[in-house]
Formats: C-alpha cells, sequence, structure tokens
C-alpha cells in the first residue's frame, strides 16, 4: 500500500486552491503592469536575471504579448554580479527581443559619483542607488517596475505597490500615497518617479509555485551545488576573490544554493539539497527565515538597514 502523503503546496493543478491563489495574483500583477503602462509617460522594467524579476518577465508576457513590451528593460549592474546570473540575463533578454540597459556602478565610480574606500574590494550594493538613480536621469524615466515583496523584509513591508520618490530619488515612508480599492495616483512632476512592484503580494512560496506553474527557467545558482563558503557570523559566505577568508576562518566545501542573488559582496547561499523546483518549494514552505535574512549581509548591519538605504534611493 502506498502510503505517501502528496505535499499540498506542490498542488497546482487546475481548480486547486493553490492555482486559484496564482491566477489571483498574476491577475492582480498584470493590472498593474497594465497600469504603469497606461498611466506612466515614459517607464522601465528592472532587470537583474533573478527570480523575482524573471517572474516579472513572464508577468510583462501576458501582459503585453503578442506586441513589443511597452518599456525597456534595466538592469543596474555593479560589476561584482554572480557571472551565471549575468550570462543568463543576456541569454533572456536576446530570447525575448528586448532592449536592454544597463547602468554600471563602475562608471559612477569613474565619474566620482560614487566613492569607495577600495572600489576593487568594498561591497558595491549600496552604491546601486546612485547609479539608478543617474540611470533614470538619463533616461527620463518616470517610473521603475521592480521585483520587490513585502514579505522579503520590514521596510518593503510596509511600501506601496505604487512607491513615490521625490526628484532627489528619495522615500518617505510617512508620506505616502493611498491605494483604496486598487486605484493608483501615478501623478508625478518633471524629476520624481514611481518605484512599481507589481508581486509585492506575493510570497517566497507563491513566486516558486508560480516558477513551476509556469515551467520558467532559472540561473543554476538557485539550485543545490557543491560550492567553497566560510562560516561568518552564521551565514556562508562564498568563497571568491571578492570576499576571502579572514585571518582565524576556515573554507568548507558545502551543498548549497542561493535563495536570493546579487552583489556576490554581500550574498549568501544557504546549505540546502533541494536540487529542483519541487524540492524547493517543499523546503520553502517549512522555512522561518526570511531569504534576505537568511543571505544578505548588508541586512545585517543593522535593523533599518533597508529603510535608510530606500530613502537613499535604493530599489
Amino acid at each position: 500500500m502506498n502510503t505517501a502523503v502528496e505535499n499540498p503546496f506542490l498542488n497546482t493543478a487546475k481548480g486547486s486552491v493553490n492555482e486559484r491563489h496564482l491566477d489571483w495574483l498574476e491577475s492582480e500583477a498584470i493590472h498593474i503592469m497594465r497600469e504603469v503602462a497606461a498611466e506612466c509617460t515614459n517607464p522601465a522594467l528592472l532587470f537583474s536575471g533573478g527570480k523575482d524579476s524573471i517572474v516579472l518577465l513572464r508577468i510583462a508576457e501576458k501582459a503585453f504579448r503578442p506586441g513589443k513590451f511597452p518599456f525597456p528593460l534595466v538592469h543596474i549592474d555593479t560589476g561584482h554580479n554572480f557571472p551565471e546570473v549575468i550570462a543568463f540575463r543576456d541569454k533572456r533578454v536576446a530570447e525575448l527581443g528586448e532592449k536592454l540597459i544597463v547602468g554600471s556602478v563602475e562608471d559612477s565610480i569613474k565619474r566620482g559619483t560614487v566613492r569607495l574606500r577600495n572600489p576593487q574590494t568594498d561591497s558595491r550594493n549600496a552604491a546601486q542607488a546612485v547609479t539608478l538613480l543617474e540611470t533614470i536621469a538619463e533616461y527620463k524615466f518616470d517610473a521603475c517596475i521592480g521585483g520587490a515583496r513585502r514579505d522579503e523584509e520590514k521596510a518593503r513591508a510596509k511600501e506601496r505597490i505604487f512607491s513615490f520618490r521625490d526628484e532627489f530619488g528619495q522615500w518617505n515612508p510617512k508620506a505616502q500615497r493611498p491605494e483604496l480599492w486598487d486605484l493608483y495616483n501615478t501623478r508625478v512632476h518633471p524629476g520624481e518617479n514611481m518605484r512599481v512592484f507589481p508581486i509585492s503580494n506575493w510570497t517566497e512560496l507563491d513566486v516558486w509555485q508560480y516558477i513551476a506553474r509556469e515551467k520558467l527557467t532559472l540561473p543554476q545558482i538557485y539550485f543545490a551545488h557543491e560550492r567553497q563558503v566560510i562560516p561568518r557570523n552564521g551565514l556562508l559566505v562564498p568563497l571568491t576573490d571578492l570576499t576571502p577568508p579572514k585571518e582565524g576562518e576556515t573554507v568548507e566545501t558545502r551543498v548549497v544554493r542561493f535563495r536570493t542573488v546579487g552583489d556576490i559582496s554581500c550574498t549568501c547561499p544557504v546549505a540546502s539539497d533541494a536540487a529542483d523546483v519541487d524540492a524547493i518549494i517543499a523546503e520553502t514552505a517549512v522555512t522561518q527565515i526570511t531569504e534576505r535574512g537568511a543571505t544578505r549581509m548588508d541586512d545585517q548591519t543593522s535593523e533599518a538597514s533597508m529603510e535608510k538605504r530606500k530613502k537613499e534611493g535604493y530599489f
């Protein structure tokens, strides 16, 4: 007799609770994406090659195909990204046939608008805010669509779907616009812009269930693999030229995967043997630590790290 119990989180069959839930989330995201296209003059979609922005691309396909996207794709490249993610980004953009604009933190450093103590090794994650604002100003974008979600972090939890930024690119959490009955105020003056988050109401589990349902391809970095890491402050820091071991630390080879991807200098994998999407869904369903809490060194500097960066123009 087969006593195996089916994992309910893997059930996205037609008519299932999970399927209806994903349909609702997808419908809301499509509505938001079309609202941006209808109301904003010159929007852009932020695409890094990470799982959340890959989901955004599928939402955009469902919202606008067979036509072209009514906005370019934009990536703020720190120059310290994982090479397999950048390769995936370029491959996916080529498949879609859409325009990609890359803003470079390296160029901001050369211009002197970003200054680091050691440009070759210091984390460039926070510096992305400067390059993003420069890219917005150069191309006169009045809205940037991003894949941030409320379940990721406390500052993102209280941010609106249409998040107003002033002429300095800053976010004021105490002066947010109401969003009653799915009505969004998109009005901005020249120099101001909106950050728009169509999957703000999704959870990490929702994202992985949607990836499974849509059969989306992801960079292999998201799946279990062997990697040399350095145990440090409860995290597994990947061994790279940018993140070498400190005195007294040891290097170990572990089976890990990345729950989120970003700048190498501040992104850590987690110990995991989940080698496919179903295994990741099962693992995500029981985890009690948020993906940024488990993997991002930059969010552990203080309780208000993310909110401080967002006030300065971060995604």
